[in-house]
């Protein structure tokens, strides 16, 4: 059988944080809303970008649409700028002895392009975005690249910084890790019912082996 392992894109693969960031105030500076600090940002990621836009306007419901617009301009444009691996993620890849795959609220191909842009895009065999299957806590997306990979969740591993992670994997029946340099600590990780942890990238390595 095939061992796979799934893995988040923002928060667990990329520090994607001060682009993501940089869009968002740019949006609202575009409808007329104060900027939101960095570190409030972080606390609106991991549901896409609707939703990331939708916490950073509120309550203006009504600006949505138009910050969405400017939101999607300026980061695709930006997309780049200061994203990043985190430390140690492209060696704990190279020595990966599993089939790896990534699944993302992200458009497919925005993904893929920032994955090739960092320099990871070849290390993954699927790259799944939430515009390819329905978007994460769905399980279809993660039973879709077990299926592709012919592989089966009880011999695959999800690795994820998120409660939406969390929500996914159980779902689809896949083991999870959490990591906690992502986007939320651990505490937050363990409320969403994670019990395995890895602190640094190196403690990725048993997982992926």
């Amino acid at each position: 059988m095939i061992r796979a392992a799934i893995l988040d894109l923002d928060g667990t693969l990329l520090d994607t944080l001060e682009d993501l960031a940089a869009s968002v105030n740019h949006a609202l500076e575009v409808v007329g809303i104060p900027r939101r600090p960095v570190e409030e940002v972080r606390a609106f990621v991991g549901e896409g970008a609707r939703r990331l836009v939708e916490r950073a306007v509120a309550p203006h419901a009504h600006l949505v649409e138009p910050a969405l617009a400017a939101w999607w301009r300026h980061y695709q444009e930006h997309c780049l700028d200061r994203t990043r691996p985190y430390p140690g993620i492209p060696a704990i890849l190279a020595g990966a002895g599993r089939t790896l795959a990534v699944h993302t609220n992200k458009p497919g191909a925005l993904a893929r392009r920032i994955l090739e842009g960092v320099g990871l895009l070849g290390r993954f065999a699927a790259v799944l975005g939430g515009d390819e299957a329905p978007r994460k806590p769905d399980p279809t997306g993660a039973l879709e690249i077990l299926a592709r990979l012919g592989a089966e969740p009880p011999g695959a591993v999800w690795i994820g910084d998120s409660r939406v992670d969390a929500e996914t994997a159980r779902a689809a029946g896949i083991p999870f890790v959490a990591v906690t340099w992502g986007f939320q600590t651990r505490a937050e990780l363990a409320g969403a019912g994670a019990t395995v942890f890895a602190d640094t990238a190196a403690d990725l390595a048993p997982f992926l082996a």
